[in-house]
């Protein structure tokens, strides 16, 4: 039977290297925004860069990440300079709403693990303006024909107008959060009537979902599925699986409505099924044998939405969830980890998409995740979502 105790040792072992990287890396990448390592050191969305554009620069959907790793090291840690440098990059986002045309339903993305982090902890008024007039964005993408929030803008002119995508199931908490904390029920609205038509667009029986889903934004209905960042169309982006599980574990936590709460569990049922014996997560559950790319983020996310289930499940249960969630991140901590100076990030081998032309990158999502789940474990994250 699996206890945490069995795992206690592990868990403060590496919660001890996570404390001793985070305390020379938040000293020396505490005024950028990081994405990914280049040659081992953190690069910095915040600077302007001729390769990027409008949406890849400042207003990049990961941009909060560094910001929710600093607040749970100073959940953790109590040391002043992690609030210091969260708030760092908190400010910088500000440049984010003054440009606007980069920003679409991602924002949940960037000021969740940010302003409203923040604000739970420091009960800054500032943050807490920042948080809502982002979900007031949030709210404003969405289509109340098709009754889901369309996702990003146009893409390199492909019309978008009716596409909405599995990862959007972390932003919809920014919704929810808006609705504790101002009363006004028409946030929470919209966040459940996106996440029903997930539930019953997205999810497949057997519980293996789509990526993206293309809606009439006109009349309503589902026009299409894409595979997007997997393998192709009908496959199983595992990325999109994690942002599934934790995602509905995320709405049933906010609503208590039974049937997410059951969506989660299939899809982590199908997810545990998959986990091959090495405990290292595929970019796609239904990729080819090779090449053999992976995604350690997947794995990261995967196990804070199986831990959080293991929260709302009887004993009998528990054991399936904290137990798949424990070998995934022991996988990763043993092969999948630097600990070392040589590497500003954390986590190896994460893959943003299948075909991408570049995998097993350092992504800061992964790093967050891993700590956030780790943390977890202690029964100690700061909950942002």
């Amino acid at each position: 039977m699996f206890t945490l105790d069995k795992a206690n040792v592990w868990v403060q072992d590496v919660i001890q290297k996570i404390t001793d990287k985070m305390d020379w890396v938040s000293e020396k990448s505490q005024a950028k925004i990081p994405y990914t390592t280049i040659n081992g050191v953190h690069d910095d969305r915040a600077i302007d860069n001729p390769t990027h554009t409008v949406t890849d620069g400042i207003n990049w959907w990961t941009n909060g990440f560094w910001g929710g790793m600093m607040w749970q090291m100073y959940h953790e840690t109590g040391q002043e300079k992690y609030k210091k440098f969260a708030n760092i990059l908190e400010n910088k986002l500000d440049v984010c709403f003054q440009d606007y045309y980069g920003l679409h339903h991602d924002v949940g993305f960037m000021w969740l693990p940010t302003s409203v982090a923040n604000y739970k902890v420091t009960q800054n008024p500032e943050s807490r303006k920042r948080a809502l007039h982002a979900a007031n964005l949030l709210a404003g993408r969405y289509n109340p024909v098709g009754e889901f929030i369309r996702a990003w803008n146009d893409l390199n002119g492909e019309d978008t107008r009716g596409w909405a995508i599995i990862d959007c199931m972390f932003n919809i908490p920014l919704l929810y959060w808006a609705t504790e904390e101002t009363g006004d029920p028409r946030f929470k609205q919209i966040a459940i009537k996106h996440a029903d038509t997930v539930m019953n667009t997205f999810v497949r029986p057997d519980g293996s979902v789509n990526h993206i889903v293309e809606f009439d934004p006109f009349h309503g209905g589902v026009v299409k599925t894409y595979g997007g960042q997997g393998y192709e169309e009908g496959s199983s982006w595992t990325r999109g699986q994690s942002w599934g599980l934790y995602g509905f574990m995320m709405s049933f936590r906010h609503t208590g409505k039974e049937e997410y709460l059951n969506t989660a569990k299939r899809i982590a049922h199908y997810f545990i099924a998959n986990i091959p014996e090495s405990g290292i997560i595929p970019v796609d559950f239904r990729q080819p044998k090779e090449p053999a790319y992976e995604d350690s983020t997947a794995a990261a996310i995967a196990a804070c939405g199986l831990i959080e289930i293991s929260k709302a499940v009887g004993p009998l249960e528990k054991d399936l969830y904290l137990g798949a969630a424990l070998k995934m991140l022991k996988a990763l901590d043993k092969t999948r980890t630097d600990w070392s100076r040589d590497c500003d990030c954390i986590l190896k081998n994460g893959s943003a998409a299948y075909h991408n032309k570049e995998h097993h990158n350092s992504i800061i999502y992964g790093d967050y995740y891993f700590i956030e789940a780790v943390f977890k474990l202690k029964e100690n994250d700061l909950y942002i979502w």
